[in-house]
């Protein structure tokens, strides 16, 4: 049972199954085991003095704790064929990814994190939020070798426009970390680019499209829907031992607005310097 201990001035002190994560909790071949498993983590959470245990769930383990109604996952089947892919997506989307390939666009794979970070970092800030080090994304790549892998995606003229950082496990693909130059919204780079990765994970005999987890209600929620994918729940559990509520600790909080607001016109040199310091508290 992996866990981690956050501890920020401005975010709370909190034990996690898993920061940075979509999933997270107790890993198990039988019940008794994980519940051994949680008892220790929670008699852990009280000798660190933490406000609250976090775990991120697939399902639910504890429906009388109190949970985080907000997010959801995306998951669906990888389909033998690579004509069959692109008919299972739905018709207006299966269309812009048809104009990026009209748009001339490429993609290849990257043994760096330069041209990644670059978009990555751009597109955060654009969103009035911190960036990860790019030190970060390199220790995934050297931590899980061909298991994480960079994909570029170039438009007509050889300059990256989409990048997104993916995870294979098992016979599963993860797209984790991802950003676009603005011009990749006319070009379609943003559909383009997960129909290219759909695709070779395709010839590569993967089975499962994993898009990640998103709030309801974003932009990202409604894009992943109309790729065809349904939102499956996730249970965010919560252990509450200083706190009277779950916190809420995401921008879709009205309190964060202000700071959203003064990061996105922070000039993106010293954002990038300031990023990791505030990044590594949040979780």
């Amino acid at each position: 049972m992996p866990l981690a201990h956050v501890n920020s001035l401005l975010f709370g002190n909190s034990l996690v199954s898993l920061p940075f994560t979509v999933y997270g909790g107790v890993a198990a071949t039988n019940e008794d085991a994980g519940l051994a498993l949680e008892q220790e983590a929670q008699q852990l959470a009280k000798r660190l003095g933490v406000d609250h245990l976090e775990l991120r769930n697939v399902a639910s383990r504890h429906p009388e704790w109190p949970t985080q109604d907000l997010y959801v996952t995306f998951r669906k089947e990888i389909l033998a064929e690579e004509d069959a892919n692109m008919l299972a997506i739905p018709r207006k989307q299966r269309a812009m990814v048809r104009k990026g390939i009209k748009n001339g666009l490429t993609s290849e794979t990257d043994a760096g994190v330069e041209r990644f970070f670059a978009l990555y970092a751009d597109n955060v800030h654009r969103h009035g939020t911190p960036a990860m080090p790019k030190r970060y994304f390199q220790a995934l790549m050297d931590e899980f070798g061909a298991d994480c892998e960079v994909l570029i995606v170039s438009g007509p003229d050889g300059r990256p426009v989409s990048g997104v950082m993916s995870f294979y496990f098992r016979d599963e693909v993860l797209p984790y970390y991802a950003g676009d130059d603005e011009a990749a919204r006319d070009l379609a780079g943003n559909d383009f680019k997960y129909w290219e990765l759909m695709r070779r994970a395709c010839a590569r005999g993967l089975k499962v499209f994993d898009y990640g987890r998103s709030k309801q209600g974003t932009g990202s929620y409604a894009f992943k829907k109309n790729w065809g994918f349904e939102p499956a729940p996730l249970h965010y559990e919560y252990c509450l031992y200083k706190r009277d509520a779950v916190p809420q600790n995401n921008p879709s909080n009205a309190k964060y607005k202000l700071l959203i607001e003064t990061w996105r016109r922070m000039p993106i040199g010293l954002a990038n310097w300031l990023g990791p310091f505030v990044v590594r508290n949040l979780g």
